[in-house]
Protein backbone atom coordinates (compact mmCIF):
# COMPACT_ATOMS: atom_id res chain seq x y z
CA UNK A 1 0.00 0.00 0.00
CA UNK A 2 1.17 3.43 -0.75
CA UNK A 3 2.41 5.82 2.33
CA UNK A 4 -0.15 8.51 0.84
CA UNK A 5 -3.24 6.05 0.66
CA UNK A 6 -1.78 4.25 3.73
CA UNK A 7 -2.08 7.72 5.80
CA UNK A 8 -5.60 8.43 4.17
CA UNK A 9 -7.29 4.39 5.46
CA UNK A 10 -6.15 5.14 8.28
CA UNK A 11 -7.48 8.96 8.57
CA UNK A 12 -10.91 6.93 7.40
CA UNK A 13 -10.48 4.08 10.65
CA UNK A 14 -10.00 7.22 12.81
CA UNK A 15 -12.75 8.91 11.74
CA UNK A 16 -15.22 5.80 12.05
CA UNK A 17 -14.14 4.85 15.74
CA UNK A 18 -17.15 5.26 17.71
CA UNK A 19 -16.71 8.42 20.30
CA UNK A 20 -15.06 7.02 23.91
CA UNK A 21 -13.14 4.24 21.76
CA UNK A 22 -9.53 6.19 22.50
CA UNK A 23 -7.81 3.69 24.58
CA UNK A 24 -5.08 5.35 27.31
CA UNK A 25 -2.20 3.48 28.79
CA UNK A 26 -1.05 4.00 32.49
CA UNK A 27 -1.09 7.55 32.16
CA UNK A 28 -4.30 6.89 32.00
CA UNK A 29 -5.51 5.38 35.60
CA UNK A 30 -6.23 7.76 38.28
CA UNK A 31 -5.38 6.89 41.64
CA UNK A 32 -7.97 5.41 43.78
CA UNK A 33 -10.60 2.10 44.54
CA UNK A 34 -12.15 0.70 41.43
CA UNK A 35 -14.77 -1.89 41.41
CA UNK A 36 -15.19 -4.87 39.14
CA UNK A 37 -17.31 -4.55 36.54
CA UNK A 38 -19.41 -7.99 36.96
CA UNK A 39 -20.96 -7.92 34.28
CA UNK A 40 -17.81 -7.55 32.04
CA UNK A 41 -15.73 -9.83 34.24
CA UNK A 42 -14.89 -13.42 33.07
CA UNK A 43 -13.42 -16.19 34.98
CA UNK A 44 -12.01 -18.93 32.72
CA UNK A 45 -10.69 -22.12 33.20
CA UNK A 46 -8.62 -24.85 31.00
CA UNK A 47 -8.01 -28.54 31.78
CA UNK A 48 -6.36 -30.94 29.37
CA UNK A 49 -8.80 -34.03 28.88
CA UNK A 50 -6.66 -37.31 28.12
CA UNK A 51 -3.60 -36.06 27.33
CA UNK A 52 -5.64 -34.66 23.80
CA UNK A 53 -8.21 -31.75 23.96
CA UNK A 54 -8.64 -28.40 26.06
CA UNK A 55 -11.63 -27.92 27.90
CA UNK A 56 -12.64 -25.11 29.05
CA UNK A 57 -15.30 -23.48 31.49
CA UNK A 58 -16.24 -20.41 32.86
CA UNK A 59 -17.61 -18.30 36.39
CA UNK A 60 -19.75 -15.04 35.36
CA UNK A 61 -20.34 -13.29 38.22
CA UNK A 62 -17.19 -12.16 39.76
CA UNK A 63 -17.16 -9.20 42.36
CA UNK A 64 -14.13 -7.13 43.68
CA UNK A 65 -12.37 -3.73 43.93
CA UNK A 66 -8.80 -2.98 43.26
CA UNK A 67 -7.12 0.13 45.00
CA UNK A 68 -3.94 1.29 42.83
CA UNK A 69 -1.75 4.39 42.24
CA UNK A 70 -0.06 3.92 39.21
CA UNK A 71 3.41 5.98 40.53
CA UNK A 72 2.90 2.83 43.62
CA UNK A 73 2.23 -0.30 41.88
CA UNK A 74 3.55 -1.76 44.57
CA UNK A 75 1.08 -1.33 47.00
CA UNK A 76 -1.52 -2.06 45.17
CA UNK A 77 -4.54 -4.16 46.55
CA UNK A 78 -7.11 -6.65 45.04
CA UNK A 79 -9.61 -8.67 46.65
CA UNK A 80 -12.00 -10.64 44.20
CA UNK A 81 -15.25 -13.45 44.97
CA UNK A 82 -16.17 -15.14 42.17
CA UNK A 83 -19.29 -17.42 42.89
CA UNK A 84 -19.21 -21.03 42.08
CA UNK A 85 -23.03 -21.50 41.46
CA UNK A 86 -22.54 -19.98 38.01
CA UNK A 87 -20.30 -22.64 36.79
CA UNK A 88 -20.80 -23.40 32.91
CA UNK A 89 -19.22 -25.85 30.21
CA UNK A 90 -20.85 -26.69 27.23
CA UNK A 91 -22.10 -30.15 29.14
CA UNK A 92 -25.41 -29.34 31.94
CA UNK A 93 -24.81 -33.01 33.59
CA UNK A 94 -21.01 -31.89 34.14
CA UNK A 95 -22.33 -28.31 35.39
CA UNK A 96 -24.41 -30.12 37.72
CA UNK A 97 -21.15 -32.71 38.88
CA UNK A 98 -18.77 -29.12 39.18
CA UNK A 99 -21.48 -27.90 42.05
CA UNK A 100 -21.86 -31.17 44.10
CA UNK A 101 -20.26 -32.43 46.44
CA UNK A 102 -17.90 -34.49 43.99
CA UNK A 103 -16.05 -31.03 43.42
CA UNK A 104 -16.61 -27.67 44.56
CA UNK A 105 -19.73 -28.92 46.78
CA UNK A 106 -21.67 -25.25 45.74
CA UNK A 107 -23.96 -25.78 49.19
CA UNK A 108 -21.34 -25.72 51.26
CA UNK A 109 -18.81 -23.74 49.76
CA UNK A 110 -20.43 -20.76 47.65
CA UNK A 111 -17.98 -18.89 46.46
CA UNK A 112 -13.47 -18.79 45.42
CA UNK A 113 -11.60 -16.16 47.38
CA UNK A 114 -8.92 -14.17 46.04
CA UNK A 115 -6.62 -11.71 47.74
CA UNK A 116 -3.48 -9.95 46.96
CA UNK A 117 -0.50 -10.14 49.14
CA UNK A 118 2.39 -8.52 46.90
CA UNK A 119 2.46 -6.97 43.42
CA UNK A 120 5.51 -6.93 41.37
CA UNK A 121 5.88 -4.56 38.46
CA UNK A 122 7.65 -6.44 35.50
CA UNK A 123 7.33 -4.06 32.32
CA UNK A 124 5.52 -0.87 31.60
CA UNK A 125 2.01 -2.44 31.65
CA UNK A 126 2.93 -5.94 33.18
CA UNK A 127 2.97 -7.49 37.08
CA UNK A 128 2.79 -10.47 38.61
CA UNK A 129 0.49 -10.03 41.31
CA UNK A 130 1.12 -12.41 44.17
CA UNK A 131 -2.11 -13.43 46.66
CA UNK A 132 -4.20 -16.31 48.53
CA UNK A 133 -6.75 -17.92 46.20
CA UNK A 134 -9.21 -20.21 48.61
CA UNK A 135 -11.21 -22.94 47.18
CA UNK A 136 -13.19 -25.56 48.60
CA UNK A 137 -12.34 -24.33 51.96
CA UNK A 138 -8.56 -24.48 51.34
CA UNK A 139 -5.95 -21.63 51.10
CA UNK A 140 -3.03 -22.19 48.75
CA UNK A 141 -0.44 -19.57 47.74
CA UNK A 142 -0.81 -18.10 43.77
CA UNK A 143 0.83 -15.67 41.35
CA UNK A 144 -0.87 -14.12 38.33
CA UNK A 145 0.43 -12.66 35.44
CA UNK A 146 -1.47 -9.62 34.49
CA UNK A 147 -1.40 -7.28 31.32
CA UNK A 148 -3.03 -3.87 31.75
CA UNK A 149 -4.71 -3.93 28.59
CA UNK A 150 -5.27 0.06 28.88
CA UNK A 151 -7.97 2.45 30.26
CA UNK A 152 -10.51 4.75 29.35
CA UNK A 153 -14.40 5.93 30.06
CA UNK A 154 -16.73 3.50 29.29
CA UNK A 155 -18.41 4.61 26.58
CA UNK A 156 -22.52 4.24 28.05
CA UNK A 157 -21.41 5.05 31.85
CA UNK A 158 -18.57 7.27 31.27
CA UNK A 159 -17.19 5.94 33.96
CA UNK A 160 -13.49 5.17 34.25
CA UNK A 161 -13.09 2.06 33.67
CA UNK A 162 -8.91 -0.20 33.65
CA UNK A 163 -9.06 -3.27 32.14
CA UNK A 164 -6.82 -6.14 32.69
CA UNK A 165 -6.01 -9.67 31.85
CA UNK A 166 -4.50 -12.41 34.60
CA UNK A 167 -3.36 -15.92 33.95
CA UNK A 168 -2.22 -18.11 36.17
CA UNK A 169 -1.79 -21.84 37.02
CA UNK A 170 -3.21 -23.99 40.35
CA UNK A 171 -2.99 -27.82 41.09
CA UNK A 172 -6.92 -28.64 41.15
CA UNK A 173 -6.09 -31.21 43.70
CA UNK A 174 -4.67 -28.74 46.28
CA UNK A 175 -7.97 -27.45 46.64
CA UNK A 176 -9.66 -31.20 46.95
CA UNK A 177 -10.52 -31.07 43.70
CA UNK A 178 -8.53 -33.76 42.46
CA UNK A 179 -11.40 -36.31 40.41
CA UNK A 180 -10.52 -37.88 37.09
CA UNK A 181 -6.66 -36.97 37.94
CA UNK A 182 -4.50 -38.11 35.35
CA UNK A 183 -7.49 -38.52 32.89
CA UNK A 184 -8.10 -34.87 33.34
CA UNK A 185 -4.59 -32.74 34.01
CA UNK A 186 -4.72 -31.57 37.74
CA UNK A 187 -2.68 -28.56 36.51
CA UNK A 188 -5.49 -25.96 35.47
CA UNK A 189 -4.85 -22.98 33.64
CA UNK A 190 -7.02 -19.80 35.23
CA UNK A 191 -7.69 -16.92 32.99
CA UNK A 192 -9.48 -13.81 33.76
CA UNK A 193 -10.80 -10.63 31.50
CA UNK A 194 -11.06 -7.89 34.38
CA UNK A 195 -12.71 -4.54 33.98
CA UNK A 196 -13.12 -2.09 36.91
CA UNK A 197 -14.56 0.83 37.14
CA UNK A 198 -13.69 4.02 39.31
CA UNK A 199 -15.46 4.90 41.86
CA UNK A 200 -16.24 8.51 43.36
CA UNK A 201 -13.85 10.30 44.98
Amino acid sequence: MKPALAMTVAALMAAAAPAGAQVLGPEGVQPGTYVLDSKETLVRYATVHMGLTEFWGTFPGATGKLVIDPKDIAAARLDVTVPVVGVETTNRELNGEFFSNEFFDGEKFRTMHFVSTGVTRTGARTAKVAGALTIHGVTKPVVLDVTFNGAGPNAFSKVLTLGFKAEGVVRRSDFGLGKYVPIVSDETTITISAAFEKTPS
